[in-house]
């Protein structure tokens, strides 16, 4: 297989990658860099969601996570608790976590992930994309598959 699909994708960087039944996300921080890092860990375990929806996986599906905390001294336990919250039992993947300097100061966080695919991707009008699950959600709650609005 020899297919690559690239969503969210500028100049620099595709947000997701999918090959081979494999998708993988691009690192992700939170919205809000002000915020401490428990809030941090919420609010990039929240764009990781999405992403794993877009690229048709879920959290029980997650294959291999990397985490980079700013500070591991202070900040490894507190973040834990969020992520142990997150994880679904018996779902853990296997995971990293290391301290690194971050693009920007202010970042607690950041955190990427591989997951299995098991909705295969299906283009949309407007070169949007969406899980097999998603469509047949927007399917079944309107009768008819959804298109984006313009």
């Amino acid at each position: 297989m020899t297919d690559i699909t690239r969503l969210h994708t500028s100049e620099r960087a595709s947000k997701i990658v999918v090959h081979g039944g494999v998708a993988y996300l691009s690192g992700q921080v939170a919205e809000d860099p002000q915020a401490d890092i428990q809030d941090q860990t919420r609010s990039t375990l929240g764009r990781v969601d999405d992403l794993l929806i877009d690229a048709g996986s879920d959290r029980e599906h997650l294959l291999s996570v990397t985490i980079y905390l700013r500070d591991i001294d202070n900040d490894f336990a507190l973040m834990n608790e969020v992520w142990n919250a997150w994880v679904p039992t018996g779902h853990a993947p296997a995971r990293a976590c290391l301290e690194a300097h971050m693009a920007r100061s202010k970042l607690l966080v950041e955190i990427c992930v591989t997951a299995a695919v098991i909705n295969p991707i299906v283009e949309q009008p407007q070169g949007q994309t969406a899980g097999l699950a998603v469509q047949l959600a927007q399917a079944t709650s309107t009768g008819s598959p959804s298109t984006p609005a313009d």
